[in-house]
C-alpha cells in the first residue's frame, strides 16, 4: 500500500488574481485571456492538494515561461518527484525541455472533445480546490501587496493554517 519511494507527483496551475492600486506597474501585468490587470499565482500542490511550491509573476507571463522557473525551484526543493499534471497551457516544448533538462513528465491533462461548459478533469481538480481553499482566506481574493516576495509569503501562510487545520481536526 502507499507509493513506492521515488514516485512522486504532483499537479501545476496558474491563478490570474486582480490587483489593488498598491501593486506597483512594474510587478503587475494583463491576462488578455481574462481580462485581469493584476498578478498571476503558479502552484503547485502535490494529489492530496498540499502546497508545495508557490511563485507569483505579473499577469502577462505566460503559464510555459514561468512554468520553467517553477519547475527548476520545484526539482531543487523536491527531487523525488517524477511527474507533473497540468493543463494544456503547459504543452508544447515545455514538455521536452523538462524531461531533458530536469528529468520530469509532464502530462497534460485535456478537455473532453464536444462538451461545453464546467467538467471536472481527473487530476486537475486538485489543484483548483487549492486555489478554493487559499481564496477562503479573503485577503487573497485580490492582491495588495506591493511587493511580489509579500504576496508569494502571504499565500504560503494561508496554505500553513489549511494544513495545520487539517491536521488537527484529525488529532482531535
Amino acid at each position: 500500500m502507499g507509493k513506492a519511494p521515488g514516485t512522486g507527483a504532483t499537479v501545476i496551475d496558474s491563478q490570474s488574481i486582480k490587483a489593488a492600486e498598491t501593486v506597483g506597474r512594474d510587478s503587475r501585468g494583463y491576462d488578455a485571456g481574462k481580462k485581469i490587470n493584476g498578478r498571476k499565482r503558479h502552484l503547485v500542490v502535490d494529489t492530496k492538494g498540499l502546497p508545495l511550491f508557490v511563485m507569483v509573476t505579473p499577469a502577462d507571463m505566460t503559464d510555459r515561461n514561468a512554468a520553467r522557473e517553477v519547475l527548476f525551484r520545484l526539482r531543487l526543493m523536491h527531487p523525488e518527484i517524477t511527474i507533473v499534471w497540468a493543463d494544456s497551457a503547459y504543452a508544447g516544448q515545455l514538455v521536452t525541455w523538462a524531461k531533458t533538462h530536469l528529468n520530469l513528465t509532464i502530462k497534460t491533462v485535456s478537455r473532453p472533445k464536444n462538451t461545453s461548459g464546467f467538467v471536472v478533469l481527473p487530476r486537475r481538480w486538485v489543484v483548483e480546490r487549492s486555489h478554493a481553499w487559499i481564496m477562503h482566506a479573503r485577503r487573497h481574493a485580490r492582491d495588495y501587496e506591493r511587493l511580489i516576495q509579500h504576496s508569494e509569503s502571504l499565500i504560503t501562510w494561508a496554505a500553513i493554517t489549511i494544513m495545520t487545520r487539517r491536521i488537527a481536526r484529525r488529532s482531535g
